[in-house]
């Protein structure tokens, strides 16, 4: 499984000279920096469009899944199961089937090549997703509590911002986890819907080092490397409260 990252970095610090090489060396030899080079030089605002999209994917995801999830969980709307099932079904539509419709609805409104709008198109993936881990980690929350905060006199919303929400934080993280890395590696919504935006994702940055005379392997690996940094590093950080996170409401007591 870890051969592929390994090759990923073999080949992003290989000559481009050495890159058709056979057999191709198993270490790089005479490494070289230029493919890194190429990501400080070309890539830089790509991966910070890519930052904003999934900090901002992350932020509506929160608000429009935790309350639902709460409502889900403890409110008990009428129409809540069927509710919950359309959020399953949501989940199996193939992402290019959605980024057609999607394409339709922004030309509509403007919002093609803009990353705004692959910020609503990533958090239909996400908010899905984000409901159903809410609404399993929330159904675990004791009912006593939600009834000594109504006996405080808090009201709905007060009881989820103070009461429900910073019991959650496991969840919360699950969730914000999962939107940012979804938003960051997502490639289809961004080629459908923003290919000619002045602000484009790293993925399509990736992209533009692909032509059909000309690849620069050296310098695609090299960004794949730094664009795998940022979700390296948060699922070492984050691996505890996921674990917790997504098995929340798996056992009852």
């Amino acid at each position: 499984m870890l051969f592929p990252v390994y090759w990923m970095l073999n080949v992003s610090l290989t000559p481009q000279q050495d890159m058709r090489k056979t057999p191709p060396d198993l270490l790089p030899l005479h490494p070289t920096f230029e493919g890194y080079r190429a990501v400080l030089d070309d890539q830089m605002p790509y991966l910070g469009t890519s930052l904003l999209i999934g900090l901002g994917t992350v932020a509506l995801t929160l608000v429009l899944a935790a309350p639902a999830g709460f409502a889900l969980a403890k409110l008990r709307p009428r129409g809540g199961g069927p509710l919950g099932l359309l959020l399953l079904v949501a989940q199996m539509i193939p992402g290019i089937v959605m980024a057609m419709g999607f394409y339709g609805i922004f030309l509509d409104l403007g919002l093609l090549n803009s990353w705004w709008g692959l910020i609503i198109a990533d958090s239909t993936i996400a908010v899905p997703f984000g409901v159903m881990i809410f609404t399993a980690f929330m159904s675990g929350i004791p009912g006593e509590l939600i009834s000594a905060a109504r006996i405080d006199g808090a009201g709905t919303f007060r009881t989820f911002w103070s009461v429900v929400l910073p019991v959650s934080r496991n969840a919360v993280v699950t969730v914000s986890l999962f939107s940012f890395l979804w938003s960051w590696s997502d490639f289809v919504f961004a080629n459908t819907l923003d290919g000619g935006g002045d602000l484009r994702p790293i993925t399509l940055g990736i992209y533009k080092y692909i032509g059909n005379n000309n690849q620069e392997w050296n310098a695609i690996m090299a960004t794949a490397v730094v664009a795998s940094i940022p979700a390296a590093v948060l699922l070492v950080l984050a691996q505890r409260y996921v674990a917790a996170g997504v098995t929340a409401g798996a056992v009852k007591d």
